[in-house]
């Protein structure tokens, strides 16, 4: 089992940038491939970005990719997520998700068992 604490939501203008952080306790970090999804408001949870466990191999969804960056750092325990040129269409809470193992292009909500509480990400326009 893991638990996933994010950090780092906030509110932003269009344009800004903000890095999203989410701490790993529990079994070894890296038997999980790591990943974000987020969820509008009326809307249903949608991949973001994903990882796999050595840190290669990053996946995005085509509306961030380009402007958003995923990594983790296995020492210390973290996924991080450099978000860049926020759009207004990018508010949403934003949860830290992990599976063991498994491809980081796999984005189905139901392909994650463990998630963290979400951040709220607000961008103005």
């Amino acid at each position: 089992q893991v638990q996933l604490v994010e950090s780092g939501g906030g509110l932003v203008q269009a344009r800004g940038s903000l890095r999203l952080s989410c701490a790993a306790s529990g079994r070894t970090f890296t038997s999980y491939t790591m990943a974000w999804f987020r969820q509008a408001p009326g809307k249903g949870r949608e991949f973001v970005a994903g990882i796999s466990w050595t840190g290669g191999s990053p996946y995005y969804a085509d509306a961030v990719k380009g402007r958003f960056t995923i990594s983790r750092d296995n020492a210390k325990n973290l996924v991080s997520l450099n978000m860049n040129s926020l759009k207004p269409e990018d508010t949403a809470v934003y949860y830290c998700a992990a599976r063991v193992r498994g491809s980081p292009s796999l984005t189905g909500v139901n392909e994650f068992a463990y998630w963290g509480q979400g951040t709220q990400v607000t961008v103005s326009s």
